[in-house]
């Protein structure tokens, strides 16, 4: 029964030390948590709390009703997102995603997650020359990837 007492000492006074670093947030190694800059208007699309937990599904399901079905919202649009959450360089430039200061790479970095959305998306705004010649050609690449879609989904046009 002496033997096993300064055990049961030594194992509570772990936990409580255990229980009192969780409490007050304390990270193994003393990692600080990522800040991420603040967006530029006044609310976010959602709570940020939600945002935070499931940004990637909202982005998924935004692409496959645009991708699949055709229907361009704004609510969850990553130009949205990179429009509102822009960060800007010293130059008053926003950064790209190559930039560690970049929105996202706040805390992809942080998680160790790759972000494989710039490879396609534009990482920063459009500036107003370049959107304004832009939308006859999106407009005609959406067009045909509408026919693409109903074709597939119908059969009408289709070679058989």
């Amino acid at each position: 029964m002496k033997r096993g007492l300064p055990a049961l000492v030594v194992a509570l006074a772990t936990v409580a030390v255990l229980v009192a670093a969780g409490a007050t947030g304390a990270r193994a190694g003393g990692v600080p948590l990522p800040e991420p800059a603040k967006g530029a208007g006044s609310a976010c699309v959602a709570d940020t709390a939600f945002m935070r937990r499931y940004h990637m599904q909202m982005l998924v399901h935004q692409r496959r009703d645009t991708v699949h079905e055709g229907i361009r919202t704004k609510q969850f649009s990553l130009k949205g997102c990179i429009d509102c959450h822009q960060v800007k360089g010293e130059d008053g430039a926003p950064v790209k995603v190559s930039d560690g200061r970049h929105f996202c790479r706040s805390c992809h970095d942080y998680a160790a997650v790759s972000i494989d959305c710039f490879e396609c998306h534009a990482s920063v705004p459009e500036e107003a020359d370049q959107s304004a010649a832009a939308p006859d050609a999106e407009n005609e690449a959406v067009a045909a990837l509408g026919a693409y879609v109903h074709e597939r989904k119908t059969g009408e046009g289709a070679v058989k």
